[in-house]
């Protein structure tokens, strides 16, 4: 078992050069070790993968994503090991299921700002409208927003450098609009002074960084007084969305620009810190009009090529 131990760190160590951060995977198969190591297992099967896999706890799609998560450690072993066996694709299926994306207007987004003005102080107002407008233009995680520092923006070049997931570090060019708002912004007479060592870009009343619990419980009481509704059971505004609308203008422009979709969709990944194209495709999905205007430069391209 020492081995197989030694093995997953190697296949972590590996698969973490990529960029992939892993800490759930890594749980999961300490947790698969230790199961072959309480019944006295020394090799990786099908049927100790599907039997730890459906053991009690969560739902089936949980039961999935164990199996998918061990299938990848398996199948780096059987390179090396012909007698380690794959669990095959499929085994076990129960697709997690996504909330659909809330995809904010241009007016649905100037009407959070506006709402922005009854959280209470100047200061507070400033902070939110920002971090709102920060939002809407640039489409990054609000972990990100929050963990930014006053030191990562550089108004001279119209740059922000954002540390996204896995440790991936990108740089966003910015509109001037965005680096005035910002400078702005920084230069308040009422911001207050920040702590000891804190370099926060956005901070609280208190001067330390903004927590997401806090800026969740506000934007609950923005979208209510800005008149969003959910749209339905499965798609309701949620702070995250806002980066969706972004990817989705992003690429609805390319449409109607008659510009390269396909290198738009590869600067937009980069742009919103995928570690792969594909995980940027899954936003052609959610938007009709995108489909639609889609699905007419299909039929053109088809026309013009009887």
């Amino acid at each position: 078992m020492s081995s197989l131990r030694a093995e997953l760190g190697e296949y972590l160590a590996v698969r973490r050069a990529l960029g992939y951060k892993l800490d759930t995977a890594e749980r999961l198969l300490c947790q698969f070790l230790d199961y072959l190591e309480e019944r006295g297992e020394q090799q990786i099967t099908i049927e100790h993968a599907l039997a730890w896999a459906i053991l009690p706890g969560g739902q089936a799609s949980w039961h999935a994503h164990r199996i998918q998560t061990l299938r990848r450690f398996a199948r780096y072993l059987h390179a090396a090991d012909p007698e380690v066996e794959i669990p095959p694709a499929g085994l076990l299926t129960g697709r997690s299921r996504r909330a659909t994306p809330y995809l904010y207007t241009d007016e649905q987004i100037d009407a959070l700002i506006t709402a922005a003005e009854m959280l209470g102080t100047a200061h507070r107002t400033a902070s939110f409208q920002t971090l709102i407008g920060l939002l809407a233009v640039t489409g990054m995680r609000i972990g990100e927003a929050i963990a930014l520092d006053r030191d990562d923006l550089d108004c001279e070049h119209g740059v922000l450098v954002v540390e996204g997931k896995y440790g991936k570090t990108r740089e966003l060019p910015l509109d001037q609009s965005t680096v005035d708002a910002l400078r702005r912004y920084l230069r308040r007479r009422d911001r207050p002074p920040s702590l000891s060592g804190e370099r926060a870009l956005l901070v609280s009343e208190a001067g330390t960084r903004l927590l997401l619990p806090n800026i969740e419980h506000a934007f609950g009481k923005l979208r209510r007084r800005a008149g969003i509704a959910p749209r339905s059971a499965a798609c309701r505004p949620r702070l995250h969305d806002i980066r969706h609308s972004f990817a989705v203008r992003t690429l609805l422009d390319a449409y109607r620009t008659e510009a390269d979709v396909g290198g738009r969709l590869a600067l937009l990944s980069t742009y919103l810190g995928h570690v792969e194209p594909a995980m940027t495709y899954w936003y052609l999905d959610t938007a009709p009009e995108l489909m639609g205007l889609a699905a007419e430069r299909l039929e053109r391209s088809i026309g013009r090529a009887r």
